[in-house]
């Protein structure tokens, strides 16, 4: 269960983390909390078996066992990257799309025979792939309320990829939900072409941009040439990319507070990366 690299470095990370820190010093390193963070969102466990695991698999291993609220308390606090891998690739081709995530798991029985309605809503997952490379991985997620319009996260999406990780990006391909002139706009200012399906009901207007009023005229005379085009086709792989994922890890969160819901997912990507860059 545990990785000898962890053990061995148990003691200088440690070290590390805890030099000039205030307060009561850490007792168990990052990289530790990180890999029980990623044993409960692949077991689906709770914090009190997490723990048990540790204690049954662990005891003699490791200097001391932390306890379930240790656990719970330093995991929630946790820096995630989804996508550690600084590619600095040219002529990427980007996905984006959204899904939704269930904030509880209460089944289709309890609804009928409670007449139980949630009033939770739901959480949406932003995502962002390279449908050119074979791993596909994911480059950048967003998490937000379903309140969110998928077209105002776009662009968060787009600065991490292109400033933090230093991709040049080619071309975005995305949905109607992303046909607005502001997304036409950014994209145009950061010299990515859009492959951006607009809407049915869209016309030409000299308020345009002139980017979606030239994508208007390409795809209400051949749609299908346009989608050969650009590639449009490809959008299927970042739904493949949620389908791995909700069967993988649920259609749902078991954390009760949002940004616990938000770091449990983001543990749950990241994980998902490591699985699909080991095979």
């Amino acid at each position: 269960m545990l990785g000898f690299d962890i053990i061995d470095n148990w003691d200088n990370e440690l070290k590390e983390m805890n030099k000039g820190k205030v307060g009561e010093p850490y007792h168990y390193p990052n990289s530790f909390l990180l890999l029980l963070g990623y044993a409960r969102v692949y077991f689906h466990l709770p914090f009190r078996q997490t723990e048990g695991i540790v204690r049954a698999h662990a005891e003699n291993k490791i200097p001391s066992i932390p306890d379930y609220s240790t656990i719970d308390r330093r995991i929630n606090k946790l820096d995630i990257h989804v996508n550690n891998n600084k590619l600095g690739d040219n002529d990427v081709i980007i996905a984006i799309d959204s899904t939704g995530i269930k904030v509880t798991n209460r089944g289709e029985w309890m609804r009928h025979k409670w007449h139980c309605k949630s009033r939770k809503g739901y959480l949406k997952i932003h995502v962002a792939v390279d449908i050119n490379n074979n791993n596909i991985k994911i480059l950048s997620l967003n998490v937000t309320t379903e309140k969110i319009h998928d077209s105002k996260v776009l662009p968060m999406l787009m600065h991490d990829i292109m400033r933090q990780q230093n991709i040049d990006v080619n071309t975005v391909i995305a949905d109607g939900s992303y046909d607005n002139n502001r997304i036409f706009q950014f994209l145009s200012f950061n010299d990515i072409k859009p492959a951006i399906k607009v809407r049915k009901n869209a016309r030409i207007r000299n308020d345009n941009h002139y980017k979606r009023n030239l994508a208007l005229v390409e795809q209400k005379t051949d749609l299908d040439k346009w989608k050969d085009s650009v590639s449009y086709g490809k959008r299927w792989i970042v739904e493949s990319v949620f389908s791995s994922m909700k069967r993988m890890f649920g259609e749902y969160v078991s954390a009760v507070k949002y940004p616990n819901m938000v770091k449990e997912i983001m543990l749950k990507a990241s994980l998902y990366n490591l699985f699909i860059s080991t095979t």
